[in-house]
């Protein structure tokens, strides 16, 4: 079993993208390039920054984390980024 890991990337346009991979930098870079594999939202919001990632276990458990920072308001996904909410599993 491979450790995913949540993450949550800033576009140069102040809007907030949030994911899952087992390879966060490598993962930052193909949304970078604007090629294939970037999310197609990414795409022309450059530049990108990584404002948050962490370690989540399987492949459930960080879709059930990145469903549920996804539902959060912009306020709390910021709260969330500078370290002061904590997320689902966080000890």
């Amino acid at each position: 079993m491979s450790d995913w890991f949540v993450y949550v990337l800033r576009c140069g346009d102040g809007s907030l993208y949030t994911g899952i991979s087992t390879n966060v930098p490598r993962r930052l870079a193909e949304h970078a390039s604007g090629g294939p594999r970037a999310a197609k939202y990414l795409r022309g919001r450059g530049p990108l920054e990584l404002a948050f990632s962490a370690p989540v276990g399987g492949k459930s458990a960080a879709l059930a984390v990145e469903r549920w920072i996804k539902s959060l308001p912009r306020g709390r996904k910021e709260l969330l980024v500078t370290g002061h909410l904590a997320w689902p599993g966080q000890a």
